[in-house]
């Protein structure tokens, strides 16, 4: 008994001796709580119970114990923005669409014929065109001019009455040399409208003067299409019969160029053809005469505008030879100065 207990003195002297200075152990131990400088016969006892551990020789001041359990960790070199957060650029993000509905899943059908019946279907009550009657009349040419045969007047004039659809049209042309009447025509014609823009005609002419000086008055049946074609051309052409098979036809165009609202020429063409001779009257077979010329006019209102203007006419074939014989020249230039009225 008195071997074990001097076994244990010397164990214990021998862990005084090896263990550190005892305010670094109680710091250690404690937290930094103040220990009792003296060692009680307890302390003493586990003392030299750590001195026969494996771990009697460490030194616990070097350790770190807040890593106990964890691995060591920088959190210095840590990004924590992006704690739980994808990285997204939201410089290439469309925000003028935020709030916006997705379009639909499914594509738009194609318009089948079925679709289109029901979007314009057939109409059942058409445009109704007016029944009152209605009049337009135009003195287009009231002119003057002095050529090498004389003083001249020429008119020519267009009037109708009716509605819409039916009208009656009356159509005047002629001119007389130094107060005799050379030429004239007066034509009655019923018309309807077979297009939006074209009228069919048909009626009767009464042709009379003294052109040659052996004229006579003739009537002819007359028929035709008249109306405004595309690019705003005034188009007439009119097909006549008369007694013992004659023939003739005249096909007239006309064009309005506007420089201003009121100031306007307007451009005229006017063909005769013929289809038998007729010596009386001055007139040879095929193509006869070919006027053309242009008509400077001021609109003071539209319906009262002067103007000026010039005009030439062409003979052809055995027309032009009946002239010449005749003592009248085969081309024929004037200036004329007019009144376009209508009402």
């Amino acid at each position: 008994m008195t071997s074990v207990r001097t076994s244990m003195r010397w164990a214990a002297l021998a862990a005084a001796l090896l263990l550190p200075p005892v305010g670094a152990h109680a710091q250690h131990a404690g937290h930094g709580q103040p220990v009792p400088s003296s060692p009680t016969a307890n302390q003493q006892e586990e003392d030299a119970t750590a001195a026969q551990s494996p771990n009697a020789g460490m030194d616990h001041s070097q350790m770190d114990h807040g890593q106990h359990g964890r691995p060591q960790v920088d959190h210095s070199q840590m990004d924590h923005s992006q704690h739980d957060r994808p990285q997204v650029d939201h410089s290439q993000m469309d925000h003028s669409r935020m709030g916006v509905l997705d379009s639909p899943r499914e594509p738009i059908p194609a318009v089948t014929d079925a679709d289109r019946l029901a979007a314009f279907p057939t109409l059942k009550d058409y445009h109704k065109h007016g029944t009152s009657l209605n009049s337009f009349w135009l003195m287009d040419q009231l002119e003057g001019a002095n050529t090498d045969e004389g003083r001249e007047i020429a008119w020519e004039g267009i009037g109708w009455v009716g509605s819409d659809i039916n009208r009656l049209w009356l159509r005047t042309k002629g001119h007389a040399l130094d107060e005799n009447l050379q030429r004239a025509r007066v034509e009655a014609m019923y018309g309807r409208a077979i297009h939006p823009w074209w009228d069919a005609v048909v009626g009767v002419r009464r042709h009379f003067g003294d052109f040659g000086g052996g004229g006579t008055p003739r009537t002819w049946a007359a028929f035709g299409v008249q109306g405004l074609a595309p690019y705003k051309f005034e188009v007439s052409a009119t097909g006549y019969v008369a007694e013992g098979g004659k023939t003739a036809a005249i096909v007239e165009a006309e064009y309005d160029m506007l420089f201003t609202n009121r100031l306007i020429a307007s451009w005229g063409v006017e063909a005769n053809w013929f289809g038998q001779s007729d010596p009386a009257e001055v007139i040879g077979s095929g193509l006869s005469t070919v006027e053309g010329g242009v008509r400077l006019r001021y609109e003071i209102t539209r319906q009262f505008a002067p103007y000026i203007g010039f005009e030439r006419e062409w003979s052809f074939g055995e027309t032009s030879d009946l002239r010449r014989l005749s003592g009248h020249s085969r081309t024929d230039n004037r200036w004329v100065v007019g009144l376009r009225l209508w009402f």
